[in-house]
C-alpha cells in the first residue's frame, strides 16, 4: 500500500487528484508509526541531550504525519462526505494518543527537561529560546509531570475530546444541511432583491424542484431575514437558524456541550489548573480570566447605553413604520436594514455590482503588492480538491517564490459554514534551504447566477479582506522552526493580521482600486463611499454587545467549574443576562452550534477577537497617520509583525512595530463609543 499511497510519498505540492478516500486511514497509520520511530530515535541516542539532538530533532520529527493530517482535516471541513466522516472518527482518537504518546514520554521529556535546565547557559537565540520554551510547555502543560494513574486519565479525556469535538461539528454541518425552506408563491417573497430570488431559484432547480429553495447557508439566510417583509417566514427561518442541534432528534448538541465542558474543566484541575480557561489563558496576552473578565466589562460599560439607546431608535422605528409592538429576533436585520437605508440611503444592493468577486480578488491583491510588493499570478498547473479552488503563485519584486495560495469561495454541501484560512504546507528553513508555504483561504460566498457574475455583499467584501489577512501572515513567514512560523502566535494575537487589513475596504484610495460596476466599469462613486463609512457605525453598540454576550458565554462554559450545569439552555440564558436586548427565543440555544468554541480553537478564547480589535484600531491609526500605503509602516508591520511568527512574545512585537503599547481609545473612537 505504502507505494501506492501518495499520501507517505514526498511531494511539493498535495496531489489532491491521486488521493482517494481509501488512502488516509492507511496513510496515517503509517506516519504515526514513522513518527514514533523517528521519536525513538532521539530518546534511544547515547550522547548527552542538547539543543540540536534533543529539541530540533523532535521538531523535525512527524513531517509526513502533518502533512497527511492537515490534507485530511483541511478537506473534512472543505469537502467531506460521510465516509470521510467516519474516518475522522477512527483517526481522531489515534491522533489524539499518539499526542499523549509523545507528551507523556518519560524519556523524551527527561531529554527535553535536561536541555531546559540549562537554557541560560546556552547562548540561544530568541528563536530557538522560543522554540525551547514551547516544546518544553507542550510537555509539562500536557501532563509530564504526572504520576502514571493520572496520565492515564489525561488520555483518556483526550480521547473523548477529540471525538465529541468532531461529532459536535458533524451535527451542526447536518442540521444546516438538512433544512430547506421552499416556497412557491413567490408573492410571499416580497422585498427580497431579484438577485435573492434568481440564486433561490436555481437552487430549486439544482434540487428537481419548482419555486424557491432557503437554506441555513449564510449567502442565503442573511439577505432573506434583511428583507423578506413576511414577518411569519422570516420567523420561521429564523427559529430553524437558531434551534440547529437543539431538536428532539438525533443531532441534538445538548449532552455534547455539558460533555465537552465538564471533561475540559477535569482536564484542567488535573493539570493544576483552577479551569480550563486558566489553562488556555496562561499561553495568551491576556494571561488570566479575571483579565479577560474585566476587558469584556469594561467594553460592556461603555457599549450597553449606546446599545441600549439604538435598541430604542430601532423599536420606535419599527413602531412608526408597521405598528409593532415589540422586537423580535427576527425583526432585528428587517428593520435594521430599512433604518440604515433610511438614515444613510445606503444597502447592499446598491453596493453589490461594485463588488464583483474577480474584482475585489484582484483588489486584496493590488492592496498586498502596494504595501509589501507581492505579485499574483493565476496558474492552472496546481492540483485541487475541487474545479471551483482556484491557484495563484506568489512572488516578490525580484520574481522570487513566496507561497501558494488556494482560493475557495462558495458554498457546497461538503463544506461547513463559515470562513478561515488553512496552510497545506508550513514555512521554515532547512537545510539551507527556505521553504516556503502553501495557504489556503475558504469562505461560502454568493455564486453567479445564469444572469450575473458572484457580486458580494460588502460584509463579504470585509470578510474576504479578513481571511485575507490571516493568509499574508502566513506567506510572509519568515522563521527557522515551523512550529513558530506564520499565525503560529498566541490565539489572541491571531486576529491583527486579519482584522487590520479590513480596515482598507472603507478607504477611498483603496477602494478606488477594484471597487468598479460590474456593468459599466464605473468606480464607486464617492458619495457611496462615504456613505459605507457613515454607516460603518451604525448600531456599533449593538454589534459590540452582540460580540461581548458571545465572549461572555464562551467565559460562562469554561472559566467555572461547570459540574452542577444541568441544563445547557438555562446556563446560556443566564450568561446572556447582562446583555440581553431581545426576548428569548424558546427553540433556539447558540452553544449547541457554536462551532468556535465546541468544534474550533475558540474555548476560553472568543474575548480575542475585541482584544485584536482594540490592537488593530491602534495599528490602523499608525497607518492612517502616515498614508495608508506607507512603504515605511508597512514594512515596519512585515517585519515586527508579519513575517516573525510566534518567535517572540506578541507585545513584544507589537511594541516593536508601534513603539508603544495598543491604546484602547483607538477601537472606542472608531465605533463611535467615544468621542
Amino acid at each position: 500500500m505504502n507505494q501506492n499511497n501518495p499520501l507517505l510519498q514526498s511531494f511539493e505540492e498535495a496531489p489532491f487528484s491521486k488521493i482517494k478516500t481509501k488512502h488516509y486511514q492507511p496513510a496515517i497509520k503509517e506516519a504515526i508509526a514513522l513518527a514514533k520511530a523517528e521519536i525513538d530515535a532521539i530518546t534511544a541516542s547515547a550522547e548527552a541531550p542538547t539543543f540540536k539532538n534533543t529539541i530540533e530533532a523532535l521538531e523535525n520529527s512527524g513531517e509526513t504525519l502533518s502533512r497527511a493530517t492537515s490534507i485530511f482535516f483541511n478537506l473534512n471541513s472543505a469537502e467531506t462526505n460521510d465516509e470521510i466522516q467516519e474516518i475522522a472518527q477512527v483517526v481522531s482518537p489515534w491522533l489524539s494518543e499518539f499526542g499523549n504518546d509523545l507528551t507523556l514520554n518519560e524519556a523524551l521529556f527527561k531529554r527535553v527537561k535536561a536541555v531546559y535546565d540549562q537554557r541560560d547557559s546556552l547562548e540561544l537565540s530568541v528563536e530557538k529560546h522560543k522554540l525551547l520554551e514551547k516544546h518544553y510547555k507542550s510537555f509539562s502543560r500536557n501532563g509530564a509531570n504526572l504520576n502514571n494513574e493520572d496520565k492515564k486519565e489525561l488520555r483518556t479525556l483526550d480521547s473523548e475530546l477529540s471525538k465529541l469535538s468532531l461529532t459536535f461539528g458533524e451535527h451542526v454541518l447536518a442540521e444546516t444541511n438538512n433544512y430547506e425552506l421552499l416556497i412557491t408563491d413567490e408573492s410571499k417573497l416580497d422585498g427580497l432583491p431579484e438577485s435573492e430570488k434568481e440564486s433561490a431559484a436555481q437552487l430549486a432547480k439544482e434540487k428537481g424542484k419548482e419555486g424557491f429553495i432557503f437554506t441555513l447557508q449564510h449567502p442565503s439566510y442573511i439577505p432573506f431575514m434583511k428583507y423578506v417583509k413576511n414577518r411569519e417566514l422570516r420567523k420561521e427561518l429564523s427559529i430553524a437558524f437558531g434551534a440547529k442541534a437543539f431538536q428532539d432528534n438525533k443531532y441534538n448538541n445538548e449532552e455534547i456541550v455539558l460533555k465537552i465542558a465538564n471533561l475540559r474543566h477535569k482536564r484542567a484541575n488535573l493539570l493544576g489548573y483552577k479551569t480550563h480557561a486558566h489553562f488556555v489563558l496562561e499561553e495568551r496576552m491576556a494571561k488570566t480570566p479575571e483579565k479577560v473578565n474585566g476587558f469584556l466589562e469594561e467594553l460592556l460599560e461603555k457599549a450597553k447605553p449606546a446599545a441600549e439607546k439604538e435598541f430604542k431608535e430601532l423599536t420606535a422605528f419599527a413602531q412608526e413604520l408597521d405598528g409593532l409592538d415589540h422586537l423580535e429576533k427576527w425583526d432585528s436585520a428587517y428593520y435594521s436594514e430599512k433604518l440604515k437605508q433610511k438614515l444613510f440611503d445606503v444597502d447592499d444592493e446598491q453596493l453589490k455590482p461594485y463588488f464583483q468577486l474577480e474584482n475585489v480578488i484582484d483588489g486584496v491583491f493590488t492592496v498586498a503588492n502596494k504595501l509589501y510588493d507581492l505579485q499574483f499570478k493565476e496558474v492552472h498547473d496546481v492540483d485541487t480538491y475541487h474545479e471551483e479552488v482556484k491557484t495563484y503563485r506568489v512572488t516578490d519584486v525580484n520574481g522570487e517564490e513566496v507561497a501558494l495560495f488556494y482560493a475557495d469561495f462558495h458554498p457546497r454541501e461538503g463544506k461547513r459554514g463559515g470562513a478561515w484560512m488553512t496552510v497545506y504546507r508550513d514555512q521554515e528553513k532547512k537545510d539551507g534551504k527556505n521553504i516556503r508555504p502553501h495557504i489556503s483561504n475558504v469562505c461560502n460566498f454568493s455564486r453567479a447566477t445564469a444572469k450575473k457574475p458572484a457580486l458580494l455583499t460588502f460584509n463579504e467584501v470585509t470578510t474576504l479582506f479578513h481571511e485575507f489577512g490571516h493568509a499574508l501572515h502566513g506567506m510572509l513567514a519568515n522563521t527557522k522552526y515551523a512550529s513558530l512560523s506564520g499565525a503560529s502566535v498566541y490565539w489572541d494575537f491571531v486576529e491583527l493580521p486579519s482584522q487590520v487589513l479590513e480596515n482598507w475596504c472603507y478607504e477611498p484610495e483603496a477602494l478606488a482600486l477594484f471597487a468598479n460596476h460590474y456593468k459599466t466599469g464605473e468606480i464607486i462613486p464617492k458619495e457611496l463611499i462615504e456613505k459605507i463609512k457613515k454607516s460603518a457605525n451604525f448600531q456599533e453598540g449593538m454589534q459590540t454587545l452582540r460580540q461581548l454576550s458571545f465572549g461572555m458565554l464562551d467565559m460562562a462554559w469554561h472559566g467555572i467549574d461547570p459540574s452542577t450545569i444541568k441544563n445547557v439552555k438555562e446556563h446560556e440564558t443566564q450568561a446572556f443576562e447582562n446583555t440581553k436586548l431581545f426576548p428569548d427565543v424558546a427553540e433556539n440555544c447558540m452553544s449547541t452550534s457554536f462551532s468556535h468554541i465546541f468544534q474550533g480553537g475558540y474555548s476560553a478564547g472568543y474575548y480575542s477577537y475585541k482584544w485584536a480589535e482594540v490592537l488593530d484600531a491602534d495599528a490602523f491609526a499608525y497607518f492612517k497617520e502616515e498614508g495608508i500605503f506607507n512603504k515605511e509602516v508597512a514594512t515596519k508591520f512585515k517585519e515586527n509583525v508579519l513575517s516573525q511568527g510566534g518567535t517572540e512574545d506578541p507585545m513584544v512585537l507589537y511594541k516593536r512595530f508601534r513603539g508603544k503599547e495598543p491604546n484602547p481609545e483607538a477601537l472606542l473612537k472608531r465605533a463611535g463609543l467615544i468621542h
